[in-house]
């Protein structure tokens, strides 16, 4: 993702985005008399831009920022997320959230501890993963497939490889909602519109934030904010990837670049047929209707939480405080 060749549907005036955010956060700690924020860091795109716009809205003392790896986290991540923090100027703090995994039995279903080092789960990840995609119907993913239950679906420990991923989101989130309410302190969440459009969050997990600064902003917007607000260059440049399991990015996750995929979104946001976006952007049918599927098979998750920012085609999300 290149700012300069980003599409002109999906350009945004940076200054501008951020400001509405700030102002957003700003709300947010007043309606709900909070004395500050707290954000979960994982060194990706998202967490940084969050945590740069809750420094400019209430000041770096004012934010803590909780760096939370565990057994299978990117040590570079880890990193990123540090120095993020001491170059914001914002308090941080590290919990790691392996010895709670462990008691909770997560690395033993599936038997991942069996694989002693990070290369080679990387490795049986990615056999899985495609092992798991070629026992589905054509033009399906294990993601979309798993936006629903497991009902029907093959797959080796697959119930089990489902909880745990999931597992990692909503504990964090525990730890998050914990160390912010010790210090009265507003939960700032890291999804962007792409992400609540498509269903990429865990249900009850990372959308469980009192506050979404990125909620209107596809993930190329989010780029450009990100390259506006300075953040450093190893974080802009690096895939973006949820880092729950070593081998699996975003992008191979989605089964789609992010820059199709936002161009996809808005246009279905504005009520354009299947057809006419396909022939307009110059892609096959089935890659419209597969997006289109991901809206539509996510929407029980954008209705966990009442008042939460909804997405449809024709429809914003809002931004409001919930």
């Amino acid at each position: 993702m290149q700012e300069s060749r980003c599409p002109p549907e999906l350009a945004i005036e940076p200054e501008a985005a951020a400001e509405r955010a700030a102002r957003l956060i700003q709300r947010a700690a007043r309606a709900l008399r909070r004395s500050g924020a707290a954000v979960g860091l994982s060194g990706g795109l998202d967490s940084a831009v969050v945590a740069a716009l809750l420094c400019r809205a209430l000041g770096p003392q004012k934010v803590l920022a909780l760096i939370m790896p565990e057994r299978d986290s990117d040590p570079a991540l880890m990193r990123s997320a540090w120095a993020l923090a001491g170059q914001l100027g914002l308090r941080r703090k590290v919990i790691r959230l392996t010895p709670a995994l462990t008691l909770l039995g997560a690395y033993f279903h599936p038997p991942t501890w069996l694989l002693p080092t990070r290369g080679l789960r990387r490795r049986a990840i990615g056999h899985y993963y495609r092992r798991f995609r070629a026992l589905l119907p054509a033009g399906e993913s294990p993601f979309a497939a798993l936006l629903l239950g497991a009902e029907g679906l093959r797959g080796p420990w697959l119930n089990d490889a489902v909880a745990y991923h999931r597992v990692k989101v909503r504990l964090r989130m525990v730890v998050l909602h914990y160390c912010a309410e010790r210090e009265n302190l507003l939960v700032a969440g890291t999804c962007n519109r792409t992400e609540l459009a498509i269903g990429l969050f865990v249900k009850h997990g990372d959308a469980a934030a009192d506050v979404f600064p990125l909620c209107q902003l596809y993930k190329t917007q989010v780029y450009q904010l990100g390259q506006h607000l300075e953040l450093p260059q190893e974080i802009l440049e690096r895939p973006p990837t949820p880092d729950l399991l070593p081998g699996l990015d975003d992008e191979l996750i989605i089964g789609l670049g992010y820059e199709l995929l936002d161009r996809i979104l808005v246009r279905l946001e504005q009520g354009l047929g299947v057809q006419a976006i396909a022939a307009e952007l110059g892609v096959p049918v089935e890659e419209v209707r597969y997006v289109q599927r991901l809206t539509r098979r996510a929407g029980h998750m954008r209705c966990a939480r009442p008042g939460a920012p909804s997405w449809a085609p024709g429809r914003r999300a809002d931004g409001a405080v919930y």
